[in-house]
């Protein structure tokens, strides 16, 4: 099965630069799973979901289709790597207390995806997606990233990154849960902030049709909105996060 693949050029970079997700949204999926057993981190990336899942579930298997994200992955002694596409896992039916996809249910196929889901998941077991979308910061950098968001890498966004701006009406065929509210922290640089920026899909695919970095048209000003380079800032993410009970079993 064929997969679009936007992260596997700067797969390196993804594992470097992307931020960490909460311990306490982990900690949130094991009081709600039937078992604390056997996860399932589906469009892995660079495994800092899996990673996260182990420090609560016994063990975390943790499946990419690129296999550049998965040779990119942070080992762990209770999460295996595994290369497939979340659509065909080729993992064992019901066995999972739990199913995650951090930051890419947009990329997938929902029709396909779905009934994989209901098939490797116990009877009660857990679905969850997150996502997250602009960071928050102090304001003039806000507006700048803002903007390139928009208006500079924006028309090289793929068509399903809406999708991210719009997660809670992507198709979610499971009873929904009410969930605390989530937020993604990090201390950063300016050379993190702009790796992370770097290895966004819609950079890659402007250097990609352009021959250029798109970067350079807001290196200054961002270099002036922040100051000492080495100065860290926080940042944060709010994360949004879908709960289903897999009980149509």
């Amino acid at each position: 099965m064929e997969f679009k693949d936007h992260f596997s050029k700067q797969a390196a970079d993804y594992a470097k630069f992307r931020p960490r997700y909460p311990p306490e949204m982990f900690e949130f999926l094991g009081t709600i799973a039937p078992s604390r057993d056997l996860a399932w981190d589906c469009a892995t990336g660079n495994g800092q979901a899996a990673v996260g899942l182990a420090s609560v579930f016994s063990q975390v298997i943790a499946t990419d289709a690129s296999e550049s994200q998965i040779a990119n992955t942070e080992p762990h002694p209770r999460v295996a790597y595994k290369v497939a596409p979340a659509e065909q896992s080729r993992l064992q039916s019901r066995s999972f207390d739990l199913v995650l996809v951090a930051q890419a249910l947009h990329w997938l196929n929902h029709n396909r995806f779905y009934p994989e889901v209901r098939r490797v998941l116990k009877e009660n077991g857990v679905f969850a997606a997150s996502a997250y979308n602009l960071l928050q910061t102090d304001r003039p950098i806000e507006e700048i990233i803002r903007g390139y968001y928009y208006n500079i890498v924006g028309p090289y966004w793929p068509a399903e990154r809406a999708l991210i701006e719009q997660f809670s009406k992507i198709p979610f065929p499971f009873p929904e849960l009410q969930t605390p509210e989530f937020q993604i922290v990090a201390e950063w640089n300016l050379e993190h902030l702009t790796g992370y920026l770097w290895s966004w899909s819609s950079t890659q695919r402007f250097v990609a049709a352009t021959n250029r970095n798109p970067l350079d048209q807001i290196a200054h000003n961002l270099q002036q909105a922040w100051g000492d380079p080495q100065k860290t800032k926080r940042i944060v993410w709010p994360l949004a996060l879908r709960v289903g009970i897999n009980s149509q079993s």
